[in-house]
């Protein structure tokens, strides 16, 4: 079986020098999927992307998706009818779009998609995450039929947090990409 290619999903913004997803991409080579709209993303365009992308690759690919990133995850999945490429997501500090102060920042995402996701997932997310109420995550995670972990304090797990290159987010995304459910 190849090695699935990783493909980094950023949330709302793109992610900077310091996050995690650059520093991924720059270690270990992996793709960063970009959107055409950073500061205005709308869902439709973000999933197209997402289904561009995934097409594209020769194989199989693991998802390592950051914030809105775990909202499009979720989105897309539940209209793809190519899930099967997908091995597994690591879905990361996913925003609570269905929040009213993100709703208004971020319009068109909410309601997120609830729908278990068909292929495994992990959701992390720190328990003083200002942008998502821990038992919020833990929802999401239940509804999407992700093993949930919890990351302690850490905020939004971004750069502020100062993760550097993550080893353990990557062990996480590591274990996904040799699943073979």
């Amino acid at each position: 079986m190849s090695e699935p290619r990783i493909l980094l999903l950023p949330g709302w913004q793109n992610s900077g020098p310091g996050h995690w997803q650059t520093r991924w991409e720059s270690v270990y080579g992996d793709h960063r999927v970009d959107q055409h709209e950073w500061m205005r993303p709308l869902r439709g365009d973000w999933s197209a992307r997402l289904e561009e992308e995934v097409l594209a690759a020769p194989g199989p690919v693991v998802l390592a998706a950051h914030s809105l990133g775990c909202i499009l995850t979720a989105a897309w999945a539940a209209h793809s009818r190519h899930t099967h490429k997908v091995r597994g997501a690591l879905l990361v500090a996913p925003g609570d779009l269905e929040r009213d102060d993100l709703r208004q920042l971020i319009p068109g995402w909410a309601p997120i998609v609830r729908k278990p996701l068909p292929f495994p997932a992990v959701l992390i997310a720190a328990n003083d995450d200002p942008y998502c109420e821990a038992s919020r995550s833990k929802q999401l995670a239940s509804d999407w039929g992700a093993r949930f972990v919890d990351a302690g304090k850490g905020g939004h797990l971004n750069a502020e947090s100062g993760l550097g290159d993550w080893p353990e987010g990557r062990q996480l995304l590591n274990d996904l990409s040799k699943d073979t459910h």
